[in-house]
């Protein structure tokens, strides 16, 4: 009889055992599952934000490339001190409108944005600091034409964000 209660134990615990294992293993299967299906969806719509997030940095970039600004904010009647506030000013006011924007981009890639913001800031200030104070807007955006003709500190984070899209998409 004590035979009989340990081998019905026995059995009723090697069911109980293999059971509970293969539902663990069902419900582990079925969670990863659910979880790469969150992801996919996840993907499905992050996915288009993060190309209008880079397409929205990038534009931001043209904006502020001084060649641009200088198109788009250059008025002969203006002092070189009015002109370097106004691009300086508009500037930074394209920088506020994309700074969400960070979330969908490396850091590397938003450390480069900030960089070339600042560094176009620098150039103009500085552009504008080697001119007297009867210097005019034409005085300034020749000067600045001048020192990006060499070199813009934007296309490096153009680059960064051309090699970042291409490798994720």
């Amino acid at each position: 009889m004590a035979w009989y209660v340990i081998a019905m134990v026995a059995v009723a615990t090697v069911v109980f055992l293999t059971a509970f294992f293969s539902i663990k293993k069902f419900l582990n299967s079925e969670r990863d599952k659910r979880l790469l299906d969150l992801k996919f969806e996840s993907k499905k719509l992050v996915t288009p934000l993060r190309i209008q997030a880079y397409e929205r940095l990038a534009l931001f970039l043209e904006r502020i490339e001084p060649n641009q600004l200088l198109l788009r904010l250059n008025d002969p009647e203006l002092s070189a001190d009015q002109l370097k506030t106004l691009m300086v000013t508009s500037i930074r006011a394209e920088y506020d409108h994309n700074l969400s924007q960070q979330i969908f981009v490396s850091s590397a890639v938003w450390n480069a944005i900030v960089q070339a913001k600042e560094e176009t800031i620098k150039l103009i200030n500085l552009c504008a600091g080697k001119l007297n104070d009867e210097a005019t807007a034409i005085d300034l955006a020749s000067l600045v034409l001048e020192q990006v003709a060499d070199k813009s500190p934007i296309e490096k984070a153009k680059e960064m964000m051309k090699d970042e899209v291409r490798l994720l998409y």
